[in-house]
């Protein structure tokens, strides 16, 4: 397939699966996508034991989707950028102390929580695993998947508050996460060994560039947006934002994500309120609200798919249902040290550190990031460990999206009334 009759295919898949899912399992469209996914993928394996050709040609077509390019160096952008445009940057600046400690040092503890956890547990399971690769898995895993998370927050009813500091912190965690991956990433190929000054020096590159490339963005976007009044130039150029903007930060070697966050903040505050007429605003609002659901519908598709070309044993799948309360128990601590020192000068919502860890899903950035991970090293011989890494990544994605998904609209219901009746007496 070329890539017209891949998009194809994966567009008509989203379309049929959505159909699906509204009229007969009237799951939240992420997570009902993403099972009905995974249910083909198993559905093709069964039909394979009787007709081997029918499943090696569906993975073969699969195979040839590069997730990681797919999803990285495409549509995370124009996703990211969507997701930035309706958020209010006067709230995000009230929880920018909190999210700031959360996208930053949060990801970093929990990378190392989670790296030393799997890799006594893995091992005590008989899981032969070096302990760089487990902390190449903290990296990837740590950081909260802003797609996975505001999909699912828009139906949850969290306090505003507390939905802002989750959906603030998915945003602008990527590029510590990025960072601390790609360093992790050359000691396990040992092409380098651990030198802090170069990962501080590629973190400013990588997130400090980002920021500065997302407001010059945005600001010659707001500057041509202000000298036309005719929406579907302003469109278009929003759309040129997101998609030029995010391959000229790739090169330029800094953070597409973060740019277009940032972007897409610039716009949609400071464009929205002086630089577009109330009918533009209209039009702007209906187009990136399509974009971002077709883009999110072809993706949870994509990661259901994934499930034919990943390699499961007894013990990975063991490892990654284990994996999963470790992901929980680091996020746990990487959330309940700042919030409890810092209620000493602030108040927080009732059950804040309750929602803000189970909300913090996990998503498509991590399965892409554990494909990235090389096969082979560079000297030829292959690295039994990716597909350790790829396999538990999977899973604890999977249940992550499933179960956290599932759960954080009934768990933010209990605390908010567990305040008013705490309130009443």
């Amino acid at each position: 397939m070329d890539v017209f009759q891949l998009s194809a295919a994966l567009l008509s898949l989203a379309a049929l699966f959505s159909y699906v899912n509204h009229r007969f399992l009237q799951l939240p469209t992420t997570i009902g996508l993403m099972l009905i996914a995974m249910a083909s993928s198993l559905l093709l394996v069964a039909v394979g034991e009787l007709f081997p050709t029918v499943e090696a040609e569906a993975r073969a077509h699969l195979e040839g989707v590069d997730f990681n390019k797919t999803l990285m160096q495409g549509m995370l952008g124009f996703l990211l950028f969507a997701a930035a445009l309706h958020v209010n940057l006067a709230e995000l600046k009230k929880q920018r102390t909190m999210i700031g400690i959360l996208a930053t040092a949060g990801v970093a503890l929990s990378t190392v929580l989670v790296g030393g956890m799997a890799y006594a547990l893995l091992n005590a399971l008989g899981v032969e695993i070096r302990l760089i690769y487990c902390l190449l898995f903290g990296a990837l895993i740590s950081p909260t998947d802003p797609i996975a998370v505001l999909g699912i927050l828009k139906h949850a009813g969290a306090p505003k508050e507390l939905e802002m500091k989750i959906a603030g912190e998915s945003l602008f965690n990527d590029g510590v996460a990025v960072v601390a991956f790609l360093g992790l990433l050359e000691i396990a190929s040992g092409t380098t060994g651990f030198d802090p000054q170069r990962l501080s020096l590629l973190f400013l590159q990588e997130a400090i560039g980002g920021v500065f490339f997302g407001l010059v963005l945005g600001f010659c976007a707001l500057a041509m947006l202000r000298g036309v009044d005719d929406y579907k130039v302003e469109v278009l150029l929003s759309l040129a934002t997101a998609a030029g903007g995010y391959a000229l930060a790739y090169a330029l070697h800094v953070s597409g994500p973060i740019a277009m966050v940032v972007a897409g903040l610039f716009i949609g505050n400071e464009a929205r309120a002086g630089a577009m007429s109330e009918k533009t605003r209209e039009h702007l609002d209906d187009f990136w609200e399509l974009m971002d659901e077709i883009l999110n519908a072809v993706l949870f598709v994509l990661i259901g798919l994934e499930l034919l070309i990943i390699s499961f044993s007894g013990r990975t799948l063991l490892a990654g249902l284990v994996a999963f309360p470790v992901v929980i128990l680091a996020r746990f601590i990487a959330v309940a040290l700042p919030v409890s020192l810092m209620r000493r000068r602030r108040v927080f919502s009732p059950g804040a550190i309750r929602i803000l860890t189970w909300g913090g899903l996990r998503g498509g950035v991590s399965v892409a990031l554990a494909l990235s991970i090389p096969a082979l090293h560079p000297d030829g011989t292959p690295v039994p460990e990716r597909e350790v890494v790829l396999a538990i990544t999977y899973a604890v994605v999977v249940i992550s999206i499933v179960v956290q998904g599932l759960t954080i609209g009934p768990l933010v219901g209990r605390s908010l009334a567990n305040a008013l009746s705490a309130k009443a007496t």
